[in-house]
């Protein structure tokens, strides 16, 4: 279960996409890019957030000479549109994108790589297709619970950056401080575009301040780039007040749930000091699921771009990659 290095992966070489489209789905027009073998083990990355938008570091992640790497760009964030939009945004309408981009591409199933959010989506959608998966890769488990979200947004995590969560609690009233998502509910719902932009960006920097066990400024700089932050914000807070759009907090982790997908060969990789998405609910998850691999990076936070965890991730997708 526990950290266990022999050789040292770093992420692949800088590669572009081979293909740059869209998936229309409605008003919303899902970007989508696909890398590195086009005769490749399929693969699909699912960003975080919600509302975070793909990255181009994340191509590293896999082997470009034997993975066909597909990443796109959930509903209203990064490079599709509309951009912020909310209208026909839950976790399902994610989940049937998902499917509907797999068909368009002529995929009959892939290797499903998700972190935070991602994690949660990735397991929505295997639970709900589990013949379209070959694998599952999932870091910094996200279930969406009233205990994890109360602990990032309201009392927790608060404890551990206080000097960030000063910084959070400005926007707020001190009459509103007892319901902080709600608080900012209001602001993103308002017509005030200036207060809606700053309490946008003091929800993302939060995030963007915790995320690696030592703190990087870059990270912290792009989560406050205005366009980023007010898609991720009134997104994230979109579903968080929504608790997912899920039928019951523990609709993914029950035992009930895991067994649609225990075929599924999954690892599960975890940053021992994961503020955002502490362990606890890794462990949870494993111990529902006894056939996925737990995978513990002692030294780590929560992004996948910390050392330990970049590591175990494609460790785990060169092991995959074996697999027919």
């Amino acid at each position: 279960m526990f950290l266990k290095k022999k050789k040292s992966y770093s992420l692949f070489r800088n590669i572009k996409p081979y293909l740059t489209d869209f998936l229309e789905v409605g008003k919303h027009k899902i970007y989508y890019e696909e890398c590195g073998n086009p005769n490749g083990k399929p693969a699909v990355f699912l960003h975080g957030g919600p509302g975070g938008g793909g990255s181009t570091r994340v191509r590293g992640f896999f082997n470009p000479k034997i993975y066909r790497i597909v990443i796109f760009d959930q509903r209203g964030c990064g490079r599709s549109h509309p951009h912020g939009c909310l209208e026909n945004n839950t976790t399902w309408d994610l989940v049937e994108d998902i499917e509907k981009l797999k068909n368009k591409l002529n995929i009959q199933k892939w290797l499903v790589f998700g972190g935070s959010w991602g994690s949660t989506l990735s397991l929505a959608y295997a639970q709900t297709y589990p013949n379209s998966v070959s694998e599952l890769i999932l870091r910094g488990i996200f279930m969406l619970r009233k205990k994890e979200l109360d602990w990032f947004y309201q009392d927790g995590a608060s404890r551990i950056f206080p000097e960030a969560w000063e910084a959070f609690l400005k926007p707020i009233d001190q009459k509103d401080h007892h319901n902080l998502m709600n608080a900012y509910h209001e602001i993103f719902m308002s017509d005030d575009e200036e207060k809606k932009m700053k309490a946008a960006v003091a929800w993302s920097k939060w995030e963007g301040s915790v995320s690696t066990l030592s703190h990087k400024p870059d990270m912290v700089n792009s989560y406050t780039e205005s366009k980023f932050a007010l898609a991720f914000a009134l997104i994230e807070n979109h579903y968080f007040i929504n608790k997912g759009f899920l039928e019951n907090e523990n609709q993914l982790i029950s035992i009930e749930s895991i067994d649609k997908i225990r075929h599924i060969p999954a690892k599960i990789i975890q940053g021992r000091y994961d503020i955002v998405c502490p362990m606890e609910t890794a462990w949870e998850l494993a111990k529902n699921w006894k056939e996925a691999e737990l995978i513990v990076a002692s030294s780590s936070g929560h992004s996948a771009f910390e050392k330990e965890i970049t590591h175990e991730l494609i460790r785990a997708t060169q092991e995959f990659s074996k697999n027919e």
